[in-house]
Order: structure tokens, then C-alpha cells, then sequence
């Protein structure tokens, strides 16, 4: 969690937000958020800061502040393996919308990707930067593996934001599996070259893709360094390896009887982190 909180605070300090509720408040709402709805199965969170009032373009405040909460379904997809498409659509560029904000406005360019790769007929897209190199798939940070080793995007070619799936897939590479993540320039052509293709991010964990451009990537099914990251990393986030389970947060010590609420909404000066609506 701290983490994201880390990220949720600089991404307002970009946009020139006022300052909204203290990270305190935020982390203990969420908290109880999760234990009023008494979620016990995968769930997908999203803490939104937006500005409250009139709206004006150089508003910066008041800010209000909503946090949801909603159960997710189990992803075939990481089992199975997804099939990608090389976007006509350009990652936007560092000067025009920083892709290390996190703002909602810079999902627009991913979803107008996604969207388009759907449409003909594939899983997901990957976007390419300016120079034609390989940025991300819509919203999510790529990796190949090519003889051995594993390699990304390095942050100059537009990749998503500060991202902390990013960072968790190359310390457990490094700590697990011996690997030591090489970030530079990756070209279209590598993406068929590579005997393994998977990206990540805090929803989509980490995905194996079988195919680009209906060109198989390696035998056509999730690699054994893909699915041994996927095995480490559930493993984590679940809190049954030792080792990282003082990065996990404690959410539930009993079943809370209580209706159900997806939602909780802050607005400041208010100051109300156990008001669910």
C-alpha cells in the first residue's frame, strides 16, 4: 500500500492538486472500506483525487476524494496466455502527457488502443513511442525473455507510470530466479524474436502473450520463466511467502456482518474516512 500511496501523492503534486485528506486518512478509509464490504476474494481498488467545485481548467481545488472497491474475477488469461497487436496508435510522449502521472485522462490513449486492437480481432495492443520503439501494452509494462535473459523498456521511451509491478517483476527475478533485468530500447521485431512475451501491472498482475501480430512468440504458450514469475508472485500477494509478508496489509481478521458498499467518497475540508456510500 505504501507504495501506491507514494504514487497517488506525486501524481497530485504533477497535476497541481491542493492538498487533499493526509495519507493517514487515506490508508485507514481504504482499509475500512474492504472490511465494511468484508471482501474476501480478489478485488480491484481505485483511489481517484479529482477537483471539486465549478471545475475550471486551472482549478486546483477543492478536492474530493473516492475509493472503490470490487471483486475481481479469476483471469484465464494468465494461464492460457493473450494474443497482441502492434498499435497504430503512438504511446504519448513524456512532453505532451506524462505518463508517470497517474491520471485518468492518460488512459485515454490506451483505451483508444485497446479498443481498436479488439476490433480486429486481439487480446490486447502494444503501443510504440515516437522512434518506434516499444513503450507498453495499454496500461500495462512489457517484458521479453530472449536466450536467457530478461529484458523492458527502459523509462526514456514513455513507459507507464512510475510502475510498481514494474519494479516488484525485476527484484523478484533477481532474487528468485537469478536474473538481472536488462532496461534499454526494445524494437517491434524483438517482440517475434523473444522466446517469451508477458506484461504486467497492478490489475493485470502478469500475462503471458502467445502470439503478436498473429505471429507465434516461442511454442505458442506461457514460457517457463513467465510461469514461474506468476507462480512467485501469487504466492506474494497472498501472503504465503515469509519473506514479503510484512509488505502485505493486514485487511481482515474476521467476517464483518454488514449490507454491502462498493464505494466511499471524501471531500475536503470534510473529513469523514468511515462514511461508505
Amino acid at each position: 500500500m505504501a507504495e501506491h500511496l507514494d504514487r497517488y501523492a506525486f501524481s497530485q503534486k504533477a497535476m497541481r492538486f491542493d492538498q487533499g485528506p493526509p495519507r493517514g486518512e487515506l490508508a485507514k478509509a481504504l482499509v475500512g472500506l474492504c472490511r465494511a464490504n468484508a471482501l474476501r476474494t480478489d478485488v480491484h481498488i481505485r483511489m481517484m483525487a479529482f477537483i471539486d467545485g465549478s471545475g475550471e481548467l486551472e482549478a486546483t481545488g477543492p478536492i474530493g476524494t473516492a475509493i472503490t472497491a470490487r471483486p475481481r474475477r479469476t483471469r484465464s488469461q494468465t494461464i492460457e496466455g493473450v494474443s497482441a497487436q502492434i498499435s497504430s496508435w503512438m504511446r504519448m510522449p513524456d512532453n505532451v502527457m506524462p505518463a508517470r502521472m497517474k491520471c485518468n485522462a492518460n488512459y485515454h490513449n490506451s483505451r483508444l488502443a485497446i479498443m481498436q486492437s479488439q476490433r480486429d480481432g486481439y487480446d490486447i495492443p502494444f503501443l510504440l513511442n515516437s522512434r518506434g520503439k516499444l513503450a507498453e501494452a495499454a496500461a500495462m509494462c512489457v517484458f521479453i525473455a530472449r536466450d536467457g535473459q530478461l529484458i523492458t523498456p527502459s523509462g526514456s521511451n514513455d513507459i507507464l507510470e512510475e510502475s510498481i509491478t514494474r519494479q516488484t517483476v525485476i527484484e523478484l527475478a533477481r532474487e528468485y530466479l537469478g536474473l538481472e533485468t536488462v532496461e534499454r530500447d526494445v524494437d517491434r521485431t524483438e517482440l517475434i524474436l523473444a522466446e517469451e512475451v508477458f506484461y504486467c501491472g497492478t490489475a493485470a498482475e502478469i500475462t503471458p502473450v502467445t502470439s503478436v501480430d498473429r505471429m507465434v512468440i516461442g511454442g505458442g504458450r506461457p514460457g517457463t520463466i513467465t510461469q514461474r514469475l506468476i507462480e512467485i508472485y501469487q504466492q506474494i500477494v497472498r501472503g504465503k511467502d515469509n519473506a514479503y509478508v510484512a509488505n502485505c496489509c493486514l485487511l481482515m481478521t474476521l467476517a464483518l456482518m454488514v449490507p454491502p458498499h462498493h464505494s466511499l467518497n471524501i471531500r475536503s475540508p470534510v473529513r469523514c474516512p468511515h462514511q461508505v456510500i
